[in-house]
C-alpha cells in the first residue's frame, strides 16, 4: 500500500536526519590531511617579546632571527586579548595561564578564571622564560633600531646553547605575544585609533618541527596558530596532559618548503584585508542599491529599460559576497597597489557570476537569474567550506585572523547568505516543478546539502546552523506538502535538529584532541561544567553587540519590520510582493522558511545579528528583483 502523501514528507524527513548521520559519520574517524607529527621533546628555552611580524625578519635585518627560522617551524599568530590591541603584558600571562588577557581585569564574560594557575610553572622541568626587547608599532619612530636591539638579544639569549647554528640547539620556542608593550591592558586602549598599525599576527618559531608550517586544531589552517596553543604546546611536549577547558590546542606542523612565504603572506593578507575590502566590495554593490530605489519606486520601475537595467544590478550586486571570500585564490597582498588587486579580483570573479546568472537560458523569465544567482551564492560558499575553507583566510568576509573567531567553516555572517541563498533559489525553482512529491524532493534534497556541509567537522564545523536548518527546511517542506504546520511539527524538528548536532558533536569529540572542531570541544565543555558559562558567555556576547552599537541596534529594528511586511504583504500594501505570491504559491511558504530560520539563528548564535543583517540583505535585492511590474497591481512600493 503506498504511503500517503500526508505522511511521506515526516518520512523523508526521518531520512533527511538519517542520511546526514550516515554521511558525516563515517570520516570523524579519520586523520585530518595535515601529516600530524607528534613532538615529544619537552620546550627547553623560551624566548618572549611582543610586536614581531613576519614582515620584519629577514637575513639583512634581523640575520640571528633568521637562522632560527630557518631551522624552526614557523606560522603567524593571532595574539588577540581581551582588548583590541593585545599587549605584552596580556600575552606573558597568556603563555602561562592558556587563557587570553589579565585575569584581573577581564570581564566575566570572558571565561578566564581568576586567580589563574600558572601552568608553565606547574610543568616538570618548566623552560627557560627570556624576555627579548620589544619592537614599536608600525610607523613608530626607532623601530628599525629596536629590531636590531631584538636580534641582538635573541643573538645573546641561544648564544648561552651554542648559538643558533649549533646542532644540539635545545628546543627553542620564540613568541610574541602582543602587538605593543606595556605593563597593563591601558596601552592597548590608547592605541584603538591606530589599530590598523598596531594589531598584527605575531611571529612564532618553534626549533622542535625544523622545516614546517605551524597549524593547530584552534585554527585547521596552515600557517597560523593562535597565542593559547602555547601552553597546550608545551604541556603535550613534556608529555602532560592538556586540560579540556583550555581555549587553545597544541601546534601541529606539517613539512612545508615555503612555510616562511606562507606565514608572511598570512600577516601582510590580514594586514591590508580591513583597508581594502570597502572599496572591492563597496565598487561592486553600490550600484545594487540604486537599482533598489529604481524597483521600489513605482514611477521608476514602469519605465521597461532602467527597470531592466536595475534589476539585474541588484541581482548581481550579492555576488561579491562568494567572490570576496574567495580572495585568496590570488595574491592580491603581494601586489604593489593590493587595494586596487582586491578590487580587481572581486570585479572579474563577480563578473563571471553575474553572466551566469544573466545571460542562461533562464534569463527570459523573471525568476530566472536572481534564483541562479542565489544558487550561486550559496554553492561556493558552500563549496569554500567542504573543501576546508582554505580560501577565506585574509579575503573580505572571510575569517579575519587578527581578530580571531572562527577560522574554519561557515561564521554566522556566511550562513545567513547560504540561508538566503539557498532559499531563494528554491524559490525560483519551485514553480518550475509540477508536482508536490517535486517540491518536496527539492526541498529536502537541498536541505540535505545544506545541512551536512554546514555541520560536518571537517566543513562547515557550525553548531548553530544545523539547529537552524533541521527546523527551516522541515517547516518549509510541511509547508510545500500542503500539510498544516502543528506545535508538535517545529518541537519534534527541533528536537531532531538538537538530536542530530549533538550526535555529531559527540563523534567529533572521540577523535584526538587536535584534530577536534569546535563541536568536540562543546562536549568537554559539558564534562567539565563549563557549559552554563559558555551559554551564558555567547548570549552576553549577542545582546553586548546590540546594546553597545546603535547602528546595528537601528539596523535590527528595520530587520524586524521588513521580515513583518515581508510575510504581511497585504496589511503593508505590498502590491508587487501580493502579487507574486497570487502567481507562486510556494513564495510565502518560502519566506515564512526564510523568516524563521533567520531570526532562530539569531537567537542561537553568539554573533546573530550579522546572520540576520546579511540574511536580509541577500533577500532584499534577490526577492526585489523577482517583483512582478507595477503595472500588473496598484501603484504602490514592493
Amino acid at each position: 500500500m503506498p504511503v500517503p502523501i500526508r505522511l511521506r514528507p515526516i518520512a523523508m524527513l526521518l531520512a533527511l536526519v538519517l542520511s546526514v548521520v550516515a554521511l558525516l559519520a563515517a570520516p570523524l574517524g579519520s586523520a585530518r590531511a595535515d601529516d600530524i607529527r607528534v613532538v615529544p621533546d619537552p620546550v627547553r628555552l623560551l624566548l618572549v617579546t611582543s610586536g614581531l611580524t613576519w614582515e620584519d625578519v629577514s637575513a639583512q635585518a634581523t640575520p640571528t632571527l633568521q637562522c632560527l627560522a630557518d631551522r624552526s617551524g614557523v606560522a603567524a599568530m593571532n595574539a588577540s586579548s581581551t582588548t583590541m590591541v593585545s599587549t605584552r603584558a596580556q600575552g606573558s600571562e597568556t603563555i602561562r595561564t592558556g587563557y587570553r588577557g589579565l585575569a584581573a581585569e577581564a570581564p566575566p564574560s570572558a571565561g578566564i578564571p581568576d586567580p589563574p594557575r600558572d601552568l608553565l610553572a606547574s610543568l616538570p622541568e618548566p623552560p627557560q622564560v627570556l624576555d627579548l626587547p620589544s619592537v614599536p608599532a608600525r610607523g613608530e619612530p626607532g623601530r628599525t633600531a629596536a629590531l636590531t636591539e631584538l636580534d641582538a638579544a635573541a643573538a645573546e639569549a641561544l648564544a648561552l646553547s651554542g648559538g643558533c647554528s649549533a646542532a644540539d640547539l635545545p628546543r627553542t620556542l620564540l613568541v610574541s605575544v602582543g602587538s605593543v608593550d606595556g605593563p597593563t591592558s591601558e596601552t592597548a586602549h590608547a592605541g584603538d585609533a591606530l589599530l590598523s598599525e598596531t594589531a598584527q599576527l605575531q611571529a612564532v618559531m618553534d626549533s622542535g618541527r625544523p622545516g614546517e608550517l605551524l597549524s593547530s586544531g584552534a585554527t585547521h589552517q596552515r600557517g597560523v596558530v593562535v597565542l593559547t596553543d602555547v601552553v597546550p604546546t608545551l604541556l603535550a611536549a613534556a608529555g602532560e596532559p592538556i586540560p579540556p577547558a583550555l581555549p587553545g590546542q597544541a601546534m601541529t606542523g606539517v613539512a612545508d618548503g615555503d612555510a616562511q612565504q606562507i606565514a608572511l603572506d598570512r600577516t601582510r593578507a590580514a594586514r591590508l584585508v580591513d583597508l581594502a575590502t570597502v572599496p572591492a566590495l563597496g565598487s561592486w554593490t553600490a550600484p545594487g542599491l540604486l537599482g533598489l530605489i529604481v524597483l521600489l519606486v513605482p514611477a521608476l520601475a514602469r519605465r521597461p529599460r532602467p527597470a531592466a537595467v536595475a534589476r539585474a544590478l541588484v541581482t548581481i550586486a550579492p555576488l561579491a559576497i562568494p567572490v570576496g571570500l574567495c580572495a585568496g585564490l590570488v595574491p592580491w597582498w603581494r601586489g604593489e597597489h593590493p587595494v586596487w588587486a582586491l578590487t580587481a579580483w572581486v570585479w572579474a570573479g563577480s563578473a563571471v557570476l553575474a553572466a551566469v546568472a544573466l545571460a542562461g537560458p533562464w534569463r527570459r523569465w523573471r525568476l530566472g537569474p536572481p534564483g541562479v544567482a542565489g544558487a550561486l551564492i550559496a554553492a561556493v560558499l558552500l563549496l569554500e567550506s567542504a573543501t576546508g575553507s582554505r580560501l577565506q583566510l585574509g579575503s573580505p568576509l572571510g575569517a579575519q585572523a587578527i581578530w580571531g573567531g572562527r577560522y574554519y567553516g561557515l561564521s554566522n555572517h556566511l550562513f545567513g547568505a547560504v540561508l538566503a541563498g539557498s532559499l531563494l533559489a528554491l524559490l525560483a525553482a519551485l514553480p518550475r516543478l509540477r508536482t508536490r512529491r517535486a517540491h518536496l524532493a527539492a526541498t529536502i534534497g537541498t536541505g540535505l546539502v545544506v545541512a551536512g556541509i554546514c555541520v560536518a567537522p571537517s566543513m562547515g564545523a557550525d553548531f548553530g546552523s544545523m539547529l537552524v536548518t533541521v527546523p527551516t527546511f522541515g517547516i518549509l517542506a510541511l509547508l510545500v506538502s500542503g500539510i498544516r504546520v502543528r506545535p508538535w511539527h517545529v518541537l519534534a524538528l527541533g528536537a531532531g535538529g538538537t538530536a542530530l548536532v549533538m550526535g555529531i558533536s559527540l563523534l567529533d569529540w572521540l577523535r584526538p584532541p587536535e584534530q577536534r572542531s569546535h563541536l568536540g570541544r562543546f562536549i568537554d565543555a559539558i564534562l567539565t561544567g563549563e557549559l552554563a558559562s559558555v551559554v551564558s558567555r555567547k548570549l552576553a556576547q549577542n545582546i553586548g553587540m546590540l546594546l553597545d552599537y546603535w547602528p546595528l541596534s537601528a539596523a535590527m529594528v528595520l530587520a524586524v519590520v521588513l521580515t513583518v511586511a515581508m510575510l504581511a504583504p497585504g496589511r503593508f500594501r505590498l502590491a508587487r510582493l501580493a502579487a507574486l505570491d497570487e502567481r507562486h504559491p510556494t513564495a510565502l511558504p518560502i519566506r515564512i522558511a526564510l523568516a524563521i530560520g533567520t531570526w532562530a539563528g539569531f537567537a542561537l548564535n553568539d554573533t546573530g545579528a550579522v546572520l540576520v543583517l546579511t540574511a536580509l540583505g541577500v533577500t532584499l535585492c534577490l526577492l526585489t528583483a523577482m517583483l512582478p511590474d507595477p503595472e500588473d497591481g496598484p501603484a504602490t512600493a514592493g
